[in-house]
């Protein structure tokens, strides 16, 4: 049987809703990160950079979101949460994937974890760099709505849904207590995050998780 290894509302709800969508038996390891479960030596060689996720299927060990859904996508063909191999729809699949974990994803770490980028005890470098990055994230969020608006239709990649929608609903979440407006103020990705709310998948993620309103 597969493991997630998750943590909640973390990037390991991406492949936690995937696997809901799924509907194959897997298992839950909670990782905790209040205890530095992600730093400890037994996830150390799961993953050595001590991020969450990790999907364990089989001997196969994955880490990196995106590896472990395109994994699941491919290995799950039936559930329909990729476009056909070759097509200009898979390649869609891809550009968006990279994007939202190489861009947006990576933006919004830098906005929940500033000091990391500056030196410590620098408290107004470590303040700049996350009011930085929420500019940022705001125009990315805005590309996501221009998406949607773009071609009008439910989902994010169109008619269909596939597993990118798990991924803009995830990261979408992230920014639900900004300062500048949440994603769920756009007017084309609120009603979308409400219809991610009525899937059945995402809300099982979400009494999985524990986690309590708002959900986006």
């Amino acid at each position: 049987m597969m493991q997630l290894h998750y943590y909640p509302s973390t990037a390991a709800m991406v492949p936690h809703i995937v696997l809901e969508e799924i509907g194959q038996p897997y298992q839950r390891v909670l990782v905790d990160r209040t205890k530095n479960a992600h730093k400890a030596p037994d996830y150390l060689k799961l993953n050595p950079n001590g991020l969450i996720p990790v999907l364990v299927d089989g001997d196969l060990v994955l880490y990196e979101t995106a590896a472990i859904c395109l994994h699941l996508c491919d290995t799950h063909p039936e559930a329909n949460l990729a476009p056909a191999y070759g097509s200009r729809k898979r390649a869609h699949l891809y550009k968006w994937l990279m994007w939202l974990t190489n861009t947006l994803q990576s933006s919004l770490i830098v906005y929940f974890y500033p000091e990391r980028w500056a030196v410590p005890g620098n408290t107004a470098g470590t303040e700049e760099v996350k009011a930085q990055a929420e500019l940022k994230i705001a125009g990315l969020v805005d590309q996501l709505d221009a998406e949607l608006a773009r071609h009008g239709g439910p989902w994010f990649g169109g008619a269909e849904y596939s597993m990118l929608d798990a991924y803009v609903f995830t990261l979408c979440r992230w920014t639900r207590n900004f300062k500048s407006p949440a994603a769920r103020t756009r007017p084309h990705l609120g009603p979308y995050l409400q219809r991610m709310l009525e899937r059945p998948a995402v809300k099982r993620v979400l009494a999985a998780e524990e986690l309590a309103p708002p959900f986006v």
